[in-house]
């Protein structure tokens, strides 16, 4: 089809419609093939493809579930407090606080304002990072000859800002960030051992415990020693549930963690949200 005119580039752009890739948003969501919950629960089905990103604000409650298809993806994680964006997460607090530098099921995201941005509900990988944050243009342009958004290996960071700009935040406003998929381990000499995926299938639910905005980079992880650009795609798919609960064993598994969302609840209590 001819694309030279007005007319035709209009043409083409329509006969586009419904055409599915590997990679793309579903819109409607429940129109997504087998959801992992009642089709109408479904609010955001996509595939990120290796080395893009991806945003959505998603309400308290709502569960993310972030799955590595082919086992060389990377989902490197920012989550901001939606009408508040300088509450966001705090890697640092979220390690401390805890007590444990690495995340699985029953952790908790933490604000640096010690209350709980989301909650690790479910954890079939094992493979993450709180240590490391993202890639940066610097480093890309060393490893792999760039590291622009536009290239064929898009930095981390560069990727957060733009997903970052879409909801109103600057460079300024990325904290370090976190990862899943692509593991770390620390040495008894304070070294850090890449220990890669768990490969294909794994998968990771996070439950929002606040309104959230989430920005997510699916590119390699920073430490990771082979000298190609690996990153397969990403699938992310969120649905409508509720926040947990007090009496939740997930809320009362540590004195830390259950002062966290102690702090949560009072907070969203005195705005008349909970």
């Amino acid at each position: 089809m001819a694309t030279a005119t007005t007319y035709g580039a209009r043409d083409h752009a329509r006969a586009q419609e419904g055409t599915h890739a590997e990679a793309m948003p579903v819109v409607p969501a429940a129109d997504w093939p087998d959801p992992p919950c009642a089709a109408g629960h479904l609010v955001w089905a996509e595939t990120v493809a290796g080395g893009n990103y991806t945003h959505r604000v998603l309400a308290r409650g709502t569960e993310l579930r972030l799955t590595d298809l082919h086992g060389e993806a990377c989902a490197h994680l920012l989550l901001f407090v939606a009408d508040r964006p300088w509450e966001r997460l705090n890697v640092a607090d979220t390690v401390k606080v805890q007590w444990n530098a690495y995340l699985g099921e029953g952790r908790l995201l933490l604000s640096d304002q010690g209350r709980v941005l989301a909650s690790v509900v479910a954890d079939t990988s094992g493979r993450h990072d709180a240590l490391c944050g993202t890639s940066t243009l610097v480093r890309n342009t060393e490893r792999y000859g760039d590291g622009t958004p536009q290239s064929a290996s898009p930095a981390g960071r560069e990727l957060f800002k733009l997903a970052a700009a879409k909801n109103g935040l600057q460079p300024r406003d990325l904290p370090p960030s976190l990862s899943f998929f692509q593991g770390v381990e620390v040495r008894e000499d304070g070294a850090l051992d890449f220990t890669g995926s768990a490969g294909p299938g794994g998968s990771v639910t996070l439950r929002a415990e606040q309104d959230v905005t989430v920005l997510i980079a699916n590119v390699p992880h920073p430490t990771d020693p082979r000298p190609d650009y690996v990153s397969t795609p990403l699938e992310v798919l969120a649905w409508r549930a509720a926040p947990t609960p007090p009496g939740d064993p997930l809320w009362e598994a540590t004195p830390e963690g259950r002062r966290a969302f102690l702090n949560t609840a009072e907070f969203l209590a005195a705005r008349g949200l909970s």
